[in-house]
């Protein structure tokens, strides 16, 4: 019996019946509305006053399937192109509730060893994949956008307290990031992308020359979120090595890529970022949340992070080569998001994974060649890491932004719009393996009708 009162053997029939129910949503994922919006008033079921009295857990399972599981974005579906997907794999669910199940924490060595040490072991798959030297240390965080502020901490803390370079590609994140850590205005230069929406590695250097002060940052990005676009990251790399400043890479969707032949082309340079973040919750296929920070300056993170007070000594590690993962992030209860990744990969392989990735890769290339054969489409942006961008030529009635709000309300895909170089654009970002070219294609049909609904 749990401590409110559940019995086991009752907790054991209704997780049959939750497993049931969403293996049912997932074997209707297809048929599901890729996302659905309610107003307050129509899932009033999930308001009211406070509890007080017990109800049949039963009921509020569906309660919950119904009203508030079902009216959200589905990033797992075949058709969700908007923004950046989710779609994660079954596997890496089961790994999830194994931990969750158990309640699992990894926060100190004494508290969570197991849990621990399969954390540094995802993390050190993921250093070799990427290119990663042995050395470089690493922790799983929440997404990207705590990863950025982790990162940046790092390099804070280590000295490099100068200006902070990036660019007007740069995920939004990283400028809150910043705020977080009180570095003002002043000490933030934004180089402008070139028309490729990358950065070129002349303006970034006379950037440099205009306005180094300090110990500076510079920050690149591993595919932009706008476009797939890839910053010149050898080239920064090289500059940053010849000036001793700290080279963080914002990869929260696109450096995954690197496990395939053409990621680690268009991503050269990757491993010799001081400072990563990348998303297992977009292209490795892990339910939310899970991000990762690697650093390739040893003992920089637990400089920044470590703390040990009184009330903690009990689970200090005193044993050379464990850790206690709290000292590398800002988190202190963290619970184990390292499961799920390590079960997808000991269950699937590295191999199948990259395949998967080379997958989007290929469709991403021949959607392009669709649009371009297409007089209704005008490619605004080549194939870039799973994202393509384009518009309408001589569009007639609702103008872009309208007809993808109106595709997105029919449930039958989510296509987002956004701004390069002053126009609006449609973009599709193509990372789930499972989405086919004739989900595209009907797609694509159904925008550029004056009636995106059918």
């Amino acid at each position: 019996m749990d401590p409110l009162g559940l019995s086991v053997e009752r907790f054991r029939e209704l997780g049959h019946l939750l497993v049931d129910r969403v293996a049912d949503h997932w074997s209707d994922l297809d048929g599901t509305a890729v996302i659905r919006e309610a107003d307050r008033a129509s899932i009033y079921a999930l308001s009211g006053p406070v509890p007080e009295q017990p109800a049949d857990v039963e009921e509020l399972l569906e309660t919950l399937v119904n009203d508030a599981l079902l009216n959200m974005q589905h990033g797992a579906h075949p058709r969700f192109f908007a923004r950046v997907p989710c779609p994660a794999s079954l596997t890496g669910i089961l790994g999830e509730w194994l931990g969750v199940g158990y309640n699992s924490i990894a926060s100190s060595w004494g508290g969570g060893s197991g849990p621990s040490q399969v954390e540094l072991v995802v993390v050190d798959w993921l250093r070799q994949l990427l290119g990663f030297p042995p050395g470089t240390e690493g922790v799983l965080v929440s997404g990207g956008s705590i990863g950025n502020l982790t990162a940046l901490a790092a390099a804070r803390s280590a000295g490099y307290d100068g200006t902070v370079y990036l660019s007007d590609q740069t995920h939004a994140s990283v400028g809150r990031c910043l705020r977080l850590l009180g570095t003002g205005d002043e000490q933030i230069r934004v180089v402008p992308a070139t028309d490729r929406h990358r950065w070129a590695i002349d303006d970034v250097r006379r950037a440099l020359a205009d306005r180094d002060r300090g110990r500076a940052i510079v920050i690149a990005t591993a595919g932009t979120t706008n476009t797939g676009a890839c910053d010149p990251l050898e080239a920064l790399a090289d500059l940053c090595s010849e000036r001793d400043l700290w080279l963080h890479v914002d990869g929260a969707y696109g450096a995954p890529a690197a496990l395939t032949d053409a990621g680690r082309l268009a991503l050269a340079g990757l491993a010799r970022a001081d400072s990563l973040t990348l998303d297992p919750h977009k292209w490795l296929f892990q339910p939310y949340d899970i991000g990762c920070v690697l650093v390739r300056r040893a003992g920089a993170l637990e400089a920044c992070f470590s703390m040990n007070p009184e009330y903690l000594r009990d689970v200090q590690t005193t044993t050379e080569g464990q850790v206690d993962m709290r000292n590398r992030t800002p988190e202190l209860s963290r619970r184990a998001r390292a499961i799920k990744l390590w079960l997808t990969f000991r269950a699937h392989g590295a191999h199948a994974i990259a395949a998967a990735i080379q997958r989007s890769i290929e469709l991403a290339e021949r959607v392009q060649t669709l649009l371009e054969n297409d007089p209704r489409w005008e490619l605004v942006t080549p194939a870039q890491l799973g994202i393509v961008t384009f518009a309408a030529a001589g569009l007639s009635g609702p103008g872009h932004t309208e007809r993808a709000q109106l595709l997105a309300a029919s449930g039958f895909a989510a296509v987002t719009c956004t701004e390069l170089g002053g126009r609006t654009v449609y973009r599709l970002c193509l990372i789930n393996p499972l989405t086919t070219l004739a989900d595209v294609e009907e797609t694509l049909r159904r925008l550029a009708s004056d009636t995106p609904s059918r």
